[in-house]
Parts: C-alpha cells; structure tokens; sequence
C-alpha cells in the first residue's frame, strides 16, 4: 500500500471523502478513530496513530485532515515524517464559530498551523476556508504574551491550493420533477445523476459540503466539528417524506387501475398551491441536486458557490424572499437552478486528487 490515510474523526463529512479516496483510487491503507470526543481526537490521536500503524517500507504518501496533530505524528514516527504529507481541511480552528473569543481553545489553531508547517501540501475544500485562515493567522499569534513566530503565513501560503469535496450524487431521479430532472443531467453532464423534492433550502451555521448518505445522521459529541452532526437531517428528512407520498401515490394509482406516471410530476406540476416546504440542511451541493432552491447569506463560503439571485444580505430581505415564495410556491416548483453542480462532482473532481496523491518514491526511503 504506497498510500496512507488517517483519519482521526471518522464520521460525517470526513469519513465520506476517506471511503470515497479508498474506494477510488488504488495502493490505499486507512486508519481511523470514531468521530466522537472531537477534543480529545485533536490532542492525543497523533500519539495513538503512531503505536497503531505498522511500521511499512511501502509507504509514500501519508494524507490526513487537519484534524490530526500532523507535527506531533511525523516526530513521533520519523518513517512517517520522510513521507509526502498531505493535510485537508474541512474546516479551520482560527475561524470556526465560538459565543465569545476567549473561548476558543489557543491549542487547536495552533496544531493546525504547526501541521501547515510540517505538510508538503495544504489542500482546502474552498477559497473563503483558505484565505479565512491564512489571513487570521497574524492576528492569532498575536495571543502568545512575548516571542511570537513570525511569517507564518508567507511560509504556509506556497504550499496550500483549493480541491473542492467531491461529491458522488446518488441516482433518486425516480423522484424529481421531470423538468428538474432533464435540466439536472444538462448541468452535471452526466447520465443518471439526479434527485429529489422541491423545497426552499436555508443556511446552517457553517458550511460544510457533502453528505454520506441521505438517509444516514450522525451522533457525534458537540464540539468544533459538531456541524457534521445533523449535515443530513434536513435532506434526508425532506426526502424521507417526499419518498412516503410519491410511494403511496403510486401505491393508489395502480391499486385503482389509473394510468401510471410518475406522482412527483403530478404533485409538482399540478397542485401548485401545496405548502413550500422549508429545510436547514448542512449540506448544500446535495440539497440544490435534490431539487431544493437555495436561500444563502452573501457571507462565508456562499458568494463562491452560489449565484447572486440565491443570496441576502439582511435578515429582512430573507424574510420578504420567504413571504413571496410562501404565497407563490410554484414559483419555486417550477425553478430551474441557475448556478453549477458538476464542478463539485466527484467524476471532475477525481483526476486532481489523483494528481494530488500521486507521488514518485523519493532517494532516502
């Protein structure tokens, strides 16, 4: 195995893109913790990876999300520190939301610009998380008292660039609206990626980009990584109850012997007047494919995702946004998404990561 990935949060949005390296590509071996206890995963996972993982002369390239103290590893393994190193982040510590500055744990942010430090290359699944982080990173010294490290971010800025998560759409097409459905295989130029109910799509707290399976939550301990937790509620919920009424539809349609179509085009395109249903789902890129029209802060990672039509600025032009597709749901039913779903697929995005985890042995192992 020339690959090595270790994941230290094994859950939500972590584990999907470290399934999805290992199912993908080849020569991978996968170490993993539980995505529980988030804490104590960014503060002692290095010391248990480096008893845990077998000491290989195959090894070539060690990929790991930001997650794990990457410094404390490669000190700790010195065959491990040799190798290329890649570390992705999902999300940063210099940033992430907390009620009041003096909250946020010192220790976090800095393992992360130590292990900036120690990588070879620093991947980002967006621009807004990278620049977010390297411009905080002044600033944040400047909370050590005296003898504070200097051009940390001149250092760390030539090894990062930006590799979106990659999204491996499901195939629900049976349950989109015909029109959604044919303008949604145009925008991702792929056949038989498609999905669900039309609904408005409203912002959680922070981004986050991809969802394990629709079907699938997730109980994981609160914490800086707490946003993974509930990343499919919203989704899989809408879809739960989309997919109870297309079923039953389609149980009475043949029950009494009617001309079988497909009921979510009957209910999309013929009762308009039906209720808008209205979801906070954490993961965006899916909930666009499955139909939903998405209402965003022009904050954050939004404006890099999303056309301006699909952004506000102030909770008041949220709510008069509301009010109008409230009275006027088929407004929604009948909207096709205007921005881009295929960049973010996995079938574009998998040459840069095969690109990215692909590496000639070097001399000195």
């Amino acid at each position: 195995m020339s690959i090595l990935i270790i994941e230290a949060f094994y859950g939500g949005s972590h584990k999907q893109l470290v399934d999805l390296l290992q199912e993908e590509l080849e020569d991978c071996v996968l170490y993993t913790l539980p995505a529980k206890k988030w804490h104590w995963r960014a503060r002692t996972s290095a010391l248990y990876f480096s008893q845990n993982i077998p000491i290989s002369e195959h090894y070539r390239l060690l990929f790991a999300s930001s997650v794990l103290n990457l410094t404390e590893l490669a000190a700790l393994r010195p065959d491990l520190g040799k190798l290329k190193k890649i570390l992705y982040f999902h999300e940063n510590q210099l940033v992430y939301p907390v009620k009041k500055c003096q909250e946020r744990d010192f220790q976090y942010g800095y393992n992360q610009i130590l292990s900036c430090l120690v990588a070879d290359v620093v991947v980002f699944n967006s621009v807004f998380n990278m620049e977010s982080f390297l411009t905080s990173i002044g600033k944040f010294v400047k909370l050590i008292p005296d003898h504070r490290p200097k051009d940390l971010e001149s250092i760390i800025r030539p090894k990062c660039q930006v590799v979106y998560f990659p999204i491996r759409f499901p195939d629900v097409s049976r349950f989109m609206p015909k029109h959604k459905n044919v303008h949604l295989q145009k925008m991702l130029s792929l056949k038989g990626n498609d999905s669900a109910a039309p609904s408005i799509a409203l912002p959680a707290q922070q981004e986050q980009r991809s969802s394990e399976d629709l079907r699938k939550d997730f109980d994981l301990d609160s914490g800086p990584c707490d946003a993974t937790r509930q990343e499919n509620l919203g989704s899989s919920l809408m879809q739960e109850s989309y997919l109870k009424m297309c079923n039953s539809s389609d149980h009475l349609s043949s029950h009494h012997g009617e001309n079988k179509q497909n009921p979510c085009d009957i209910l999309s395109g013929v009762d308009q007047q039906r209720p808008l249903h209205i979801v906070w789902p954490h993961r965006w890129l899916e909930a666009v494919y499955c139909g939903c029209y998405p209402l965003c802060p022009k904050d954050l990672v939004y404006p890099e995702i999303f056309p301006a039509e699909y952004l506000y600025s102030t909770p008041e032009q949220l709510s008069k946004r509301l009010q109008n597709f409230c009275k006027r749901p088929d407004i929604i039913r009948k909207h096709l998404y205007k921005g881009e779903m295929a960049p973010f697929s996995w079938a574009a995005l998998h040459g840069k990561f095969r690109s990215l985890l692909t590496t000639e042995p070097r001399e000195d192992l």
